[in-house]
């Protein structure tokens, strides 16, 4: 049962965690008994609270979003390690948009009462927003706005885009950029994937050509510039709407489609720093692992730290030191479950709190003290709230004359582990341009006509070179696509800057 108060919530969470948990018990149990042959160690189920357990810890609600939110936690990581600072994180792939908020200092934002299908849940979520945008994405004839719309929908991976000469007769963002000349017909997927330009010419001509009154280059060039204008609008709303400006972040983009529609999205959104990370098609698996051993525990409860009435600060620590105490507790039993010892295991206090009777409550971490001792901690978690919720709202929205309390407690009990170490991604420095495999005519944003690109290899991304635009990489994993205008410049571990000019 959840720790929170309210019975919609602690009901639909009960009944919808109840609903899933036989299928998934099966089926990681299953998984488990097949590892054992060849891996001795126990089986960690990554959670969308940012990090993992053992399957015996873990709730079926749990795992919702988790594979996504790993690759918020790489980047998170890899921020920290390269001192990359404001970071969001974009992840592309075949059927969604996947955008994660890491500032400088590390993950801030989750959904304690998110949403899953329709149903409000009581889990604590590491915030994602996901549009459904992605090489998959299908692309339709909007009769009412006269325009292209794109996704939700998808064509999956089965039949998959048109040029996948699969059986799919609708039009996908892959098979725009296919047409546009992004992608090698022979070469897709290092090989496995032959692409088919006349099944994509024919699906685009056939769905948007004649209501469009547009020839099928047009028609291509505006699926691939409103995908991207598509989710550059997803960026600015989750910047804005924390108070960021998306100049002040660098984007992450990864997922197979990420690097191809960077330099796009980052040109919507006003970002002139995108970074392709190591591994980049897989990051989100490198995120995994990369995650500590946490569990989140939490009761709703009703302290009222300034009482605006009686103008008095709150003065029962037991009370509030015992409900802590209880939750680290739980998360200390749950962590030596799996093997632990105590001293290993690590705490962080969260809380939800509010101004007075405000519907919107605002997570604080409290991670520079673990009890209240006196009226100096009590103040402490006031400032601290009111530095969090001004940088959010503003500081002229704080209203502390109305009271301050706080709804939940809330403990992270972990134990770090072994993490992947990245190397520094410095740009700049004497690079050299290196000599293209070969070239190709493309068609690009805002300019007229075809261009003749450059094309390259996986042995042009060297720390020494610089790839100016318009060119195309192809690798094992993804292509990289560099727009006029912006330029390439790789990194010793295998990171990739693309750079505004």
């Amino acid at each position: 049962m959840s720790g929170r108060k309210g019975e919609y919530v602690r009901s639909t969470s009960t009944i919808i965690d109840a609903f899933l948990h036989e299928i998934m018990f099966h089926a990681l149990s299953q998984l488990s008994n097949n590892l054992r042959d060849a891996y001795d160690k126990p089986m960690l189920v990554i959670h969308n609270s940012g990090g993992m357990a053992q399957m015996n810890s873990t709730d079926a609600l749990q795992t919702i979003h988790s594979g996504p939110i790993a690759g918020v936690g790489a980047a998170e990581h890899l921020s920290d390690e390269t001192g990359l600072g404001h970071v969001i994180s974009t992840d592309m792939g075949g059927t969604s948009f996947d955008i994660g908020l890491v500032p400088e200092g590390g993950v801030k934002h989750y959904d304690f009462l998110p949403t899953i299908d329709r149903w409000l849940v009581s889990v604590p979520m590491v915030h994602l927003d996901t549009l459904g945008a992605g090489g998959g994405s299908i692309a339709s004839y909007d009769r009412i706005h006269h325009s292209i719309k794109i996704g939700p929908e998808s064509a999956g991976s089965n039949p998959g885009p048109a040029c996948y000469d699969r059986g799919g007769l609708r039009p996908t963002v892959t098979d725009a950029d296919l047409l546009l000349g992004y992608l090698d017909p022979d070469n897709y997927a290092n090989g496995y994937i032959k692409l088919n330009p006349r099944r994509a010419r024919f699906a685009i001509e056939e769905t948007l050509c004649d209501p469009l009154d547009l020839d099928v280059i047009e028609a291509a060039r505006s699926i691939k510039d409103g995908v991207d204008e598509q989710m550059a609008i997803g960026i600015g709303k989750e910047l804005r709407v924390r108070g960021y400006l998306p100049e002040d972040f660098t984007m992450l983009a990864y997922g197979g489609n990420g690097p191809l529609h960077a330099c796009g999205i980052a040109r919507h959104a006003g970002i002139s720093r995108v970074l392709a990370p190591p591994f980049s098609s897989v990051f989100s698996a490198c995120g995994a692992g990369n995650m500590k051993q946490l569990h989140f525990h939490e009761r709703g409860v009703h302290v009222t730290l300034y009482n605006a009435t009686t103008r008095r600060l709150y003065d029962d620590y037991a009370e509030f030191n015992a409900v802590v105490e209880e939750l680290e507790a739980r998360g200390r039993e749950d962590l030596i479950r799996q093997g632990f010892a105590p001293g290993d295991v690590r705490y962080r206090l969260e809380l939800d709190m509010r101004y007075g009777n405000q519907l919107l409550t605002q997570a604080v971490t409290v991670d520079d003290i673990d009890r209240v001792r006196g009226v100096g901690d009590v103040l402490h978690i006031i400032k601290k709230f009111g530095d969090v919720y001004s940088h959010r709202f503003g500081a002229s929205s704080a209203a502390p004359e109305a009271g301050i309390r706080c709804n939940t407690i809330r403990v992270a009990s972990y134990v770090a582990g072994d993490a992947v170490k990245f190397a520094a991604l410095h740009t700049g420095g004497p690079r050299t341009v290196p000599a293209p495999v070969s070239r190709r005519q493309a068609v690009f944003v805002g300019i007229e006509g075809h261009v003749d690109t450059a094309l390259y290899d996986e042995s042009a991304l060297r720390p020494e070179h610089v790839i100016p635009g318009p060119a195309i990489v192809t690798t094992q994993n993804t292509t990289f696509l560099v727009e006029p205008g912006w330029r390439l410049e790789p990194t010793p571990q295998g990171a990739v800057w693309f750079l505004q000019d």
